[in-house]
């Protein structure tokens, strides 16, 4: 009970700081306010290219809104927190707050992206369960590389090199799932690849509760 109170407030902190400042949201928005309108005053983008085009955005979106989860907190900070609380509260209230910031952060994504370039998918459900699934995974992965990185002289360069090995297989899946969500395509069709993601999401998450305990004592 301790364990979950403990993340829960943490989660809380990093909203209320985020509130304040405001940094991604507003970064974001302009970024992608400029970006789709690019592309609404050019040219429509179309089927696959719509597809892999967005998660290109996506992806970006993801290094660009996550790098900050542990390269801004200071040495002193994080210090203090460790003698708060467990480690294990800290890389799991790391990964819900940035899983929160995600879906947001998708969500205008797609919206910006709908009015500047069309909205080509038939499949919804499925379409959906990949942005929640491929959210929860940048979310996480990031997460556990962000802290990596925070303890190689807050190289951001490192965390994207870092990264992109371990996104290859989920970006595949997650691409996979959209091009068959441009046909009308069954929720059944793609069960197999969301179950995939769905175990890649629980592993990855697993091994960073396991693995950031030894990370921080260092």
């Amino acid at each position: 009970m301790q364990f979950w109170s403990n993340t829960w407030w943490l989660v809380k902190k990093d909203l209320v700081l985020e509130w304040r400042n405001k940094y991604t949201f507003r970064w974001y928005i302009i970024v992608s306010a400029q970006y789709h309108s690019h592309y609404f005053f050019t040219f429509e983008v179309k089927g696959p290219v719509w597809i892999v085009l967005f998660w290109i955005v996506i992806v970006f979106t993801a290094v660009n809104a996550i790098a900050k989860s542990f390269l801004q907190e200071s040495s002193g900070r994080q210090l203090y927190m460790y003698t708060l609380v467990s480690a294990q509260s800290i890389i799991l209230s790391k990964i819900i707050y940035n899983i929160l910031v995600m879906l947001i952060l998708t969500a205008i994504a797609l919206l910006f992206y709908s009015m500047s370039a069309g909205y080509p998918v038939v499949d919804n459900t499925s379409f959906y369960l990949a942005l929640l699934t491929g959210s929860i995974a940048f979310a996480s992965v990031f997460s556990m590389i962000s802290a990596i990185a925070s303890k190689a002289n807050n190289s951001g360069t490192l965390m994207a090199v870092l990264a992109f090995p371990i996104l290859i297989p989920v970006i595949k899946i997650l691409i996979r799932i959209s091009l068959e969500s441009l046909s009308a395509s069954s929720l059944q069709t793609n069960a197999q690849d969301l179950l995939y993601l769905f175990a890649l999401n629980i592993l990855i998450i697993t091994l960073a509760m396991i693995l950031f305990p030894y990370l921080w004592r260092d």
